[in-house]
This record gives structure tokens, sequence and C-alpha cells, in this order.
């Protein structure tokens, strides 16, 4: 179907637009801002999202919340199929303010394919605005089970996140860390755990299981992940992802109706 034809007088009107994309693996859009609330979503694939607020793995059972304003930037794991939508921020009032996960339901996935085969969502007509209504009420905060990495705020915490992500030698035990920071370990301890919900150790792991998602998406051998991730076994590393994620790797991949 091709999308709908618009003009300039439409331009006020409108109130969702869309985009989409179909972006080979590890393609990648830089950080960048939108005026606009943006839902990031794929219907195949998987991404990571970066945003001020945090990091996310998300397959295309769940999209990322983007609010207008915040800075984020999308690398695609896998070949993925791109289908988001912008949403004018003073029509949407409810949506929230901070980025989150948003549960993709049947009906939202195929609000979102009609959308983007429509272009833009303009009130005036009254199908399109139908769709805005359902849009709105099919919207459903969650809590991503375990796909997300919050990202502390202070700079010299966020350093020390960027030098356990990238296994410096700095990184290698608390004290060093904290040393490499500027921070005695104790007060170090207390204020990541404080801004990330997590502790070091907690938040080091986790990212490790973070890492090893994108390398099975990429190809790589389970067993090969929980070597280099540190686990004595492949069964080790399957129970703490099954932990973490709330399934396992293969039924991670698996179609979003069969998990």
């Amino acid at each position: 179907m091709s999308r709908k034809r618009r003009n300039a007088a439409d331009e006020p009107h409108i109130v969702v637009r869309s985009s989409i994309a179909d972006p080979a693996r590890d393609g990648i859009i830089a950080d960048h801002v939108h005026d606009w609330h943006q839902l990031i979503h794929l219907s195949a694939g998987l991404m990571t999202v970066w945003t001020e607020e945090g990091t996310w793995v998300a397959p295309p059972g769940w999209a990322v919340w983007a609010p207008a304003g915040i800075r984020h930037s999308i690398r695609f794991i896998d070949a993925s199929a791109f289908r988001t939508l912008y949403l004018r921020p003073e029509a949407f009032e409810q949506a929230s303010a901070h980025c989150t996960a948003v549960s993709i339901s049947t009906l939202m996935r195929e609000l979102i394919v009609r959308t983007t085969e429509i272009g833009m969502l303009d009130p005036r007509d009254p199908v399109e605005q139908a769709l805005i209504t359902l849009i709105r009420a099919e919207f459903h905060w969650s809590a991503m089970p375990g796909f997300n990495l919050r990202q502390p705020e202070d700079p010299r915490l966020r350093q020390a996140a960027s030098l356990i992500v990238a296994n410096a030698p700095e990184a290698a035990g608390l004290p060093s860390l904290a040393r490499a920071i500027g921070m005695t370990t104790r007060v170090f301890e207390r204020r990541f755990s404080a801004e990330t919900g997590l502790s070091p150790g907690r938040w080091r792991r986790h990212s490790a299981l973070l890492v090893g998602l994108e390398r099975i998406a990429a190809g790589a051998a389970v067993k090969a992940v929980a070597a280099d991730a540190g686990y004595a076994s492949s069964s080790a590393f399957i129970a703490a992802f099954h932990k973490a994620f709330g399934v396992t790797p293969s039924r991670f991949f698996a179609a979003p109706e069969s998990r």
C-alpha cells in the first residue's frame, strides 16, 4: 500500500508520524534528539537502544519509549525490520516523561504496521482518529524483564561503567576501579548502587549477559559465549540467562508468538 499524500496545510494537524527501514546487522543510528516522542520498535530482529537514562536490548515483542528531548542511539544487533512511531507531545500528554519499556501486544503491533502503511495520522480523518485512539489505549508501560541496564548519572560513575563494559585493567577489582575515578571503595559502591539499582558486581554480571545475548544473536555458540563471560559451563550460563530474562536463549530468539 502506498503512503497517503500530505501537503504543508496538513502539517499542523498531524499527531503521529512513522518510519520504516530494514537495517543490516550492526547498523547504527547515531545519537540524536527528536522534538516528538518516539516509540522505537522492531517487527523483526534485535536492537540495543542507548538513552541518557539507560540501555535496553529489545526483541520484537518489546519497544523502547524515548520522550521528546531525550538523546538516544540505536544499534541493530541482527538484520532487522525497523517500524517506529513519532508522537506529537501535546497530543499524548499522558505519556511517560522518562525512557521506559513498552510491551507490544498483537494489537499494538498491527496498529504500528497500519500506521506505517498510511505514513502519518491526522485526527480530521475518522479512520485515522480511530487508530490514534487505539494507539493511546494500547500503550502498556512495563518492566522489561532484565533487558535494560540502568546507567549512572554521575560523570565519574559513568566512567566506571564504561571501564567495566570495556573490561579495562582498572576494572579488575572494586578498589582499583574506585581509585581510577577518584573515590573510596565504600563511597563508590554505595553511590553506584544508589544510581543504578545494582551493586557494581551485579551490574558487571548483567552487562556481560546482555553482551552475551548480542553475541548469540550474531551467531556465536552459547558454549563460547558462556566461557567468555566467565561461566564454568553452558548450563550455568543458561541458568543465569533464564534468571535474568525469564527465558532460555533458545526461547528468547523464538518468534514472539511462540515464547
